[in-house]
């Protein structure tokens, strides 16, 4: 009789500070704070995906529906040309940028703590926290000293600017899904003599494989819309979707920009989909 009235008031005390946990959804105003964030995050998107289908010049003046400005960009040849120049570059880096990032990862949480553990993941995420103007000035005094060096222009300096700032954003999936896993699975593994080799092959690559893609995605949609780096590192005739849109702007704005535009943000809400269902945990 004793335990059951000693269960039922700790029950009832555990329901109690329950009830009194702070939650911020219960501040006043904090609804109207997210519509408000919200509104100013996306409203301005409506307008260019609207005027996106406008039949006429103009970019703020309705003229009726049609698809023109999309058969203009895909008919246009250079527009093809810097979108394939775009997810080549965005391809190769995201790849090369996962595969540092699963070793970074691996490194940092599949080991015992060591001394100067935490200064390696600030470095590892300091393109994050340093302004991009100053990353992309730095690569561009650094690759010009090799061009000086070696005389060689090509794309490999592009690709190489874009995997260096892209391993944080593909790391940070990776690690959490890591930090996730149950370890006592790879040394189960290890007590039926598997070897470190075979327990990463057959235990924890599986189950990292949903971050190792997240990662990858997510890197691949960074690169893919950059600005500041790619204009500051490319050479001559390199110029990417985005680079060559912010030059279009510079001449005159039509709806066709919004128009590429438009289809460069259904393939990042495509792709941030995509990692939010393969990141999100299940019940």
């Amino acid at each position: 009789m004793a335990d059951t009235l000693s269960d039922d008031v700790l029950r009832r005390a555990a329901e109690r500070a329950q009830s009194k946990r702070f939650d911020v959804r219960t501040m006043p105003g904090f609804t109207t704070i997210a519509v408000i964030c919200f509104i100013a995050l996306y409203a301005p998107l409506f307008p260019m995906a609207f005027y996106s289908f406008n039949a006429g010049d103009s970019i703020a003046v309705w003229q009726g529906f049609s698809w023109r400005w999309y058969v203009s960009a895909w008919s246009n040849d250079l527009v093809k040309d810097v979108t394939v120049r775009s997810l080549i570059v965005a391809a190769c880096a995201s790849g090369i940028a996962t595969v540092l990032a699963v070793l970074a990862a691996l490194g940092t949480t599949r080991t015992q703590p060591f001394r100067g553990q935490t200064l390696i993941y600030v470095l590892i995420n300091q393109p994050l926290m340093v302004p991009e103007i100053v990353t992309g000035v730095a690569l561009l005094v650094f690759f010009a000293m090799i061009k000086v060096a070696t005389g060689y222009t090509g794309l490999i300096y592009l690709i190489a600017a874009h995997a260096a700032f892209c391993i944080p954003f593909a790391y940070l999936p990776i690690r959490a899904r890591l930090e996730g896993m149950d370890k006592t699975l790879e040394a189960a593994a290890s007590d039926l003599y598997a070897t470190p080799i075979q327990a990463f092959r057959r235990i924890t690559l599986p189950l990292m494989t949903p971050g190792i893609v997240a990662g990858a995605m997510l890197a691949f949609v960074i690169s893919l819309d950059d600005v500041v780096i790619t204009e500051l590192v490319k050479a001559a005739g390199q110029d990417t979707l985005p680079t060559y849109m912010l030059g279009q702007l510079r001449r005159a704005i039509t709806p066709e920009i919004n128009a590429i535009s438009t289809a460069l943000l259904a393939i990042t809400v495509v792709l941030l989909t995509t990692i939010f269902f393969l990141t999100s945990k299940k019940e």
